[in-house]
């Protein structure tokens, strides 16, 4: 269903505050996949029909030298998981088939994104979709197969990212380390 049908409409998905991107450094030596980073951005939009809803643009590998250093990375994916997967969430996963995304601008941890999801793949919502918002820096999750210290961790991110700055927050879930910014 598309804005005429019933489904989600494109005037509904307003940005709200309270948006996040974090980067992952990951592996599954089980598949043979090799470690990659790989960052993921989500949009909170003002809850629809009381209800929350958000964009999430996951696994969008962007060759930035930090974390301190996004302004100007771009990313575009042709097809779902090609690499980014695109989806808005509300009561379910509505997943898009491309995606566009540009970090316009930086100020220290906060990015503000310019994200276009096109290709509605559920047929459950708008064929387009762009959102240009500001996000808080959540982090760096590092969840590697043969890293088993956050000293460990952090060293092999740093074969990948500048690690400067960042500091082990406690409390990772399953068997990640995350690293945020220490001040």
């Amino acid at each position: 269903m598309g804005d005429d049908e019933g489904g989600l409409n494109a005037r509904e998905l307003v940005p709200a505050a309270g948006g996040e991107w974090h980067g992952l450094l990951f592996d599954n030596q089980a598949v043979g996949l090799p470690p990659a980073l790989t960052w993921t951005f989500r949009v909170p939009f003002a809850p629809i029909g009381g209800d929350p809803a958000a964009l999430e643009v996951e696994w969008v590998p962007l060759a930035a030298p930090g974390w301190r250093a996004m302004a100007g990375q771009a990313a575009q994916s042709a097809s779902f998981a090609e690499p980014a997967e695109a989806s808005i969430h509300h009561h379910g996963h509505h997943r898009y088939d491309r995606v566009s995304l540009r970090v316009a601008e930086q100020d220290g941890a906060r990015i503000r994104v310019v994200v276009t999801v096109s290709g509605d793949i559920d047929a459950l919502g708008p064929a387009s979709i762009t959102v240009d918002a500001w996000l808080s820096f959540g982090g760096i999750r590092v969840q590697l197969g043969d890293a088993d210290s956050a000293a460990a961790a952090l060293s092999r991110l740093a074969a990948f990212t500048d690690v400067d700055g960042l500091t082990e927050h406690a409390g990772a879930p399953g068997v990640a380390f995350h690293f945020v910014p220490s001040s």
